[in-house]
């Protein structure tokens, strides 16, 4: 479980808890399916599992399905899925439409006191009767309506008489309120849509603001904890508590200030356009934000909690450096990954002096954290190096594999170029060099020393692999600020992604699925869902280098 310190969210709770206003905690995570999580909801989730788990409470799991034009049971399994994967388990999963029935009752009750009616406006009406932040609103002419009228014509609109738009159910509050959340909202509009759960029994559905505080306290949660946006939206949360009047235990919600992470995107409606314009291949794509995409892409979830709880809970509005997120990752892979030698841009070495058709094995070690902890990899006369490990014409300080220069290999021998093979255009084809075999093991008996110690892998005992190295989806730190930056598509990375061919060596043919290695002196990687035994591939999570500054 995620480790969220002292903040002030354990405060309230506890000052609650001691005056008595509660004598339990339970805590709710409310998704919307109509979308992936991303890396924002994981905070949020953390938060109300974390609560429920400290104070010896319940958290649930409710989908909050009260628009059915824009949700599915394919996010509602997606959620569930993240959740858990994340290592997170609720104690019930509800839903809004649960509620609906009470939330209905509710919105019938307000009518009976006067506290709500039917209103003709349509949307650019409404809009334009709430005013601005610095001039009250208007009241709509349909504010007058008696009781009975009202009554008559949400009967009707529950029946289906009426076209959507044509009318909605509004709370009658105060159109001079300086919170334009309080100048008679919206709490019923009219969707003739099949719901995935009830199906065709309703034509009307309550709005966010109404069904929120109702589902919560039906639910018989305590604390509703919610990111700040919805802070504005509280004074709406309580009215509709008070003026319902059939509780005696009514939620409280508190607000935290959400995940706000660089050079990502975390908008439903913009991730959306980025699958269907094919800008990525869908929404578990390894550039993504969400969680199935960091899943696929080799984040393990107890780095992402590790990272939930270095950014700790705040009440202020703040952007976390994503490099922290990749520190947390390569952190915890430090720790955990085996190691594997992949050569990803192969050159050819040939070591003349070696036997032709001889073969070794080399235990070289796999462990990140037991040197004694090895396994077997072939080495023989032709060799593959990384091509930037070869430098024809090297620049100062330059302390890998040149003409003249001695070279160890990793695990075993110490190599020394001597000549070169090109191509007719001059490029460099193949390295010739010969091999000391009193090195076996990686150090001279005469005491010598090289600076270099470079990996490798046989030419004839590797196997083929395409290996897909990501980078940020965006170039710019944020991408959805479209007032200053313009279209977020136009601040895409092109260089987000690139797939090479690559040699790796026979033991990381048998790698399943999410399976992840740090590739010696290269980075760590992860199998891709679309690996098999015949196409081999992996995804770079992070490279070996870390841009945060501790």
């Amino acid at each position: 479980m995620v480790d969220l310190g002292t903040n002030f969210i354990y405060d309230e709770i506890e000052k609650d808890l001691k005056e008595g206003t509660y004598t339990r905690v339970q805590t709710r995570f409310p998704p919307e399916p109509n979308g992936y999580l991303h890396i924002g909801h994981a905070k949020a989730i953390s938060i109300d599992f974390a609560a429920a788990e400290k104070y010896g409470g319940k958290c649930n799991l409710r989908l909050d399905d009260t628009n059915p034009t824009k949700e599915d049971v394919e996010y509602v399994d997606a959620i569930q899925e993240d959740i858990e994967w994340l290592g997170f388990k609720w104690d019930n999963v509800y839903y809004a439409s649960d509620y609906f029935d009470i939330i209905y009752k509710c919105a019938i009750e307000l009518i009976k006191q006067g506290k709500a009616y039917v209103c003709d406006l349509n949307a650019d009406q409404i809009r334009e009767y709430r005013g601005t932040l610095t001039e009250p609103g208007k009241e709509s002419p349909y504010r007058g309506r008696s009781v009975e009228e009202n009554m008559d014509l949400f009967s009707r609109m529950t029946a289906g008489e009426f076209q959507e738009g044509e009318k909605v159910l509004r709370a009658k509050i105060d159109m001079a309120s300086p919170n334009l959340n309080m100048r008679d909202p919206i709490i019923y509009r009219i969707l003739k849509a099949h719901h995935h759960r009830t199906g065709d029994k309703w034509c009307v559905y309550p709005m966010y603001d109404f069904a929120h505080p109702i589902s919560d306290t039906a639910e018989k949660v305590t604390h509703s904890l919610c990111s700040l946006e919805f802070e504005n939206h509280r004074p709406l949360y309580d009215w509709v508590l008070r003026e319902v009047g059939i509780f005696d235990e009514p939620s409280r919600q508190i607000e935290f200030a959400r995940l706000n992470l660089n050079y990502t995107l975390t908008s439903k409606r913009k991730c959306l356009k980025l699958v269907n314009d094919a800008v990525v291949s869908g929404w578990d794509d390894p550039r993504m934000s969400t969680l199935c995409g960091m899943r696929r892409r080799g984040f393990p979830p107890e780095a992402i909690l590790d990272f939930i709880s270095r950014i700790g809970v705040s009440k202020a509005n703040s952007v976390v450096d994503f490099a922290l997120l990749e520190h947390c990752v390569r952190d915890y892979l430090n720790a955990k990954a085996p190691r594997a030698m992949a050569v990803l841009r192969p050159l050819k070495v040939i070591i003349d002096n070696y036997p032709a058709g001889q073969t070794e094995e080399i235990m070289v070690q796999t462990s990140p954290n037991d040197p004694e902890i090895k396994a077997p990899v072939t080495f023989s006369r032709e060799l593959y190096i990384e091509s930037e490990d070869f430098e024809e014409v090297p620049p100062n300080k330059f302390f890998r594999l040149a003409p003249g220069k001695e070279v160890r290999l990793r695990g075993t021998y110490f190599i020394t170029c001597v000549d070169v093979d090109k191509d007719e255009n001059g490029k460099v084809t193949a390295v010739h060099c010969t091999y000391d075999p009193e090195t076996k093991g990686g150090n001279a008996p005469d005491g010598r020393k090289v600076k270099g110690t470079i990996h490798w892998v046989s030419c004839n005992h590797s196997v083929d692999a395409e290996i897909r190295l990501y980078e940020r989806l965006f170039d710019v730190e944020n991408p959805s600020d479209e007032e200053n930056v313009g279209d977020f598509i136009k601040n895409l990375n092109p260089g987000s992604l690139e797939i090479i061919q690559c040699k790796i060596e026979a033991s990381l043919a048998n790698a399943k699925q999410g399976d992840k290695f740090q590739f010696v002196r290269t980075g760590y990687f992860c199998a891709d869902k679309e690996s098999t035994p015949d196409k081999l591939v992996f995804n770079r999570i992070v490279s070996l280098k870390d841009s945060y500054k501790v």
